[in-house]
């Protein structure tokens, strides 16, 4: 499952980053690493942004960088 697929009021860990060079290095760089828990927010109707709660902080993830994070 990835992070576009959850629903809101979701706690999930993230399991793996599926991307390659400079989008996973951003993704890593706001803190979502293996082994963090994300709260799901709140899902914009058309999926595109995702807000979350990592680490104390709110964060918007675009549909197209939610799709690489694996969650369970």
């Amino acid at each position: 499952m990835t992070l576009r697929e959850t629903k809101t009021g979701q706690t999930v860990t993230v399991e793996k980053l599926n991307g390659e060079g400079a989008v996973k290095r951003r993704i890593m760089d706001m803190g979502i690493t293996k082994g963090t828990e994300i709260y799901v927010r709140k899902v914009a109707p058309l999926g595109d942004p995702v807000e979350i709660t990592v680490r104390g902080y709110e964060l918007s993830v675009r549909k197209a960088d939610a799709e690489i994070i694996q969650v369970k």
